[in-house]
């Protein structure tokens, strides 16, 4: 990158801050009916939607350590949110928060749901499995959620998905200027495609797997300046992640 040029964009986002209050899917389309029957919507009281997560086995939903925002139950089964009804809602047990997160610009934006039940895995529910630490991740991937479509716009009830690249990790840290531990970048970075405000804690889905978690981006910009989107890279979490789950075994 030129000299300039990165003098302007550390500035940029010195001026715009960091977000991580969730994101919407930008320039995707709606995914299709039989597809990513791993997502589940992270759920208040109300019934209000506030983050993505993904199911990676009959009892546990993986998703972002700040989507802690008083979720109590997830809805599988479903794209469409307005046919939620009382099958497809599944209270939250346990949360189990990465004991090492603070706040998403220092890393560790991960977080495991244990559920009140086990899921009947069918035709409208299954699971998505997680890398290893070895996978070697191709440059097209998929990110989904049901936040809003634009900057500023409703959040949709439609289950919406978008194709992104993976970014080298040397080159987001790079125009980021500096990066937490554990992270992969992937969308933005002079694309119109991506997440934005609406939907954290989605899958970032490669090669069939749930490779990544989404995390942050720059703070309410949806039609992309040169920056990558930033995602928990679960790779590095996966002795966590298979400890927590034996526990329940």
């Amino acid at each position: 990158m030129h000299p300039l040029h990165t003098f302007l964009l550390f500035h940029l986002l010195a001026y715009l801050g960091r977000s991580a209050d969730g994101s919407e899917i930008i320039n995707g389309e709606r995914a299709p009916k039989n597809s990513m029957l791993y997502m589940a919507s992270l759920q208040n009281g109300n019934g209000d939607h506030k983050c993505g997560g993904f199911l990676i086995s009959e009892d546990f939903v993986l998703t972002a350590a700040h989507c802690d925002l008083g979720i109590t139950h997830v809805v599988l089964g479903t794209h469409d949110l307005k046919s939620v009804n009382d099958d497809n809602k599944i209270s939250i047990k346990e949360k189990h928060k990465h004991k090492s997160y603070e706040k998403v610009t220092k890393g560790n934006d991960i977080m495991l749901l244990k559920l009140s039940k086990n899921v009947s895995l069918n035709g409208r529910v299954q699971t998505i499995p997680l890398p290893t630490s070895e996978m070697n991740t191709q440059d097209d991937c998929q990110v989904a959620g049901w936040g809003a479509i634009k900057t500023g716009g409703p959040a949709v009830d439609d289950l919406r998905v978008v194709d992104v690249s993976i970014i080298n990790l040397k080159v987001c840290t790079q125009v980021w200027g500096s990066l937490p531990a554990n992270v992969m970048c992937a969308g933005g970075y002079g694309t119109d495609k991506g997440f934005c405000q609406g939907d954290s804690g989605g899958p970032l889905v490669c090669n069939g797997k749930a490779v990544g978690v989404v995390s942050f981006n720059i703070n309410n910009i949806c039609k992309y300046p040169n920056v990558p989107n930033v995602y928990t890279d679960v790779s590095k979490y996966r002795l966590w992640i298979d400890d927590i789950l034996k526990r329940y075994k």
